[in-house]
């Protein structure tokens, strides 16, 4: 065989190869596409607002001492059950009983002096209706008299004080509670000469607490009284407790440039887990909507795209002439091989889910999507609810 033939040879077997390897070298499967449906049910709506608190008792009491002087007994420590009234300390009352002492002694001189005065004013006014005596002498006669009367009272008034300080030495409980806190010891000296010492600390009832919640200024619009409250202390980590949220403080606290409010939330507690003092966690539920229809809020994005209409099998999509009138939406819904517009009236929304007030029936079958399914790539879902970060398809845009 000469070298002409064998060329041609040569390439008439590598164009014989191409031919085989045309019609009989397995091909890949195109890409399919498939709409994504939901159906319209019922269910749930709920939303939350995050916080931190703080447990403390509903009423909380200083007990104090108005008057100074050395902590000569105590009688209740930590944790101590008080009725309003009790005794819980006394201070030495010596110079207390000494002031008092003085004071009434100098009582009874000021009510000698003004019989005194009384007998002269008596004796002097006949000689003044009888013209007996100077208008000069009968004034100072009437004044020593008047002047004589208010000495009397300023020495009630100090004999009424020195009273008051001695009892003011005795310190007791102004309501019902536990001591839950103590300042002082015995032999330990108070001074109440600028400010009243606090020598202990009464919750009233610790079956009822609240915690005092700080909400982000983001959320505080959310928050209303009434509303539900769940949260955990670290205590117990594996307990939820129960409240409701019962004022929301005006007034606002800046910390680092963060602005915070202050939500008071009763918590009941019948079990005394909870202690003055505890971290809370809360969720303070904005929303709550039970058993009413929804669907998902993605179907209200879905617009179907004709170029990816056209390769879903089987499916015809049918236009709407009517446009969604003001505070309504307007969704897709799969009938048989055929999806229509539908407009709906629509409710509040947890973010993912959302209530529907009118225009769906429960059952009724949403367009969220298209998802495309490839052998060589993930499933895909189209229509504005594709991820920008997948790869693209080879040819694609």
């Amino acid at each position: 065989m000469n070298k002409g033939n064998k060329k041609y040879l040569i390439i008439g077997g590598v164009i014989l190869l191409t031919v085989l390897a045309f019609f009989f070298w397995p091909k890949g499967d195109k890409s399919s596409y498939a709409l994504v449906t939901e159906p319209v049910k019922k269910g749930d709506l709920t939303t939350a607002v995050t916080a931190t608190g703080t447990v403390e008792p509903i009423t909380l009491v200083e007990v104090g001492t108005q008057v100074s002087g050395v902590i000569s007994k105590i009688y209740v420590d930590y944790n101590s059950e008080v009725k309003a009234g009790q005794v819980l300390a006394e201070l030495d009352k010596r110079m207390l009983t000494s002031e008092l002492e003085t004071a009434q002694a100098t009582l009874q001189s000021k009510k000698v002096e003004l019989d005194q005065q009384q007998r002269t004013y008596n004796r002097n006014k006949g000689l003044w209706e009888k013209q007996a005596i100077s208008k000069a002498d009968w004034e100072a006669v009437e004044t020593a008299y008047e002047t004589a009367k208010l000495a009397v009272s300023s020495s009630q008034a100090a004999v009424f004080k020195a009273q008051t300080n001695l009892g003011y030495a005795t310190i007791v409980s102004t309501i019902d509670g536990v001591v839950v806190s103590r300042a002082v010891e015995e032999g330990q000296t108070v001074a109440a000469s600028f400010s009243t010492p606090t020598l202990f600390t009464i919750a009233n009832d610790l079956t009822k607490m609240r915690v005092i919640a700080n909400v982000d200024e983001a959320d505080i619009g959310q928050v209303a009284e009434d509303q539900r409250v769940m949260f955990t202390v670290d205590a117990y980590p594996n307990d939820e407790f129960q409240g409701k949220v019962v004022q929301v403080r005006l007034e606002a606290t800046t910390t680092s440039n963060v602005v915070t409010y202050e939500v008071v939330i009763d918590a009941p507690n019948p079990d005394l887990k909870l202690k003055p003092g505890l971290t809370a966690n809360v969720n303070i539920y904005t929303l709550e909507e039970n058993n009413v229809l929804i669907m998902p809020a993605k179907a209200l994005r879905f617009v179907p795209d004709p170029e990816l209409m056209s390769q879903v099998k089987d499916i015809e999509v049918e236009q709407s002439t009517e446009n969604a009138a003001t505070g309504k939406k307007s969704v897709w819904v799969k009938s048989g091989n055929k999806i229509n517009q539908r407009t709906i009236t629509i409710g509040t929304s947890d973010g993912i889910n959302i209530q529907i007030l009118g225009g769906l029936e429960e059952g009724a079958e949403v367009v969220t999507g298209i998802t495309e399914h490839s052998p060589k790539a993930p499933v895909n879902e189209a229509n504005g609810e594709s991820s920008p970060f997948m790869p693209k398809r080879p040819g694609k845009k």
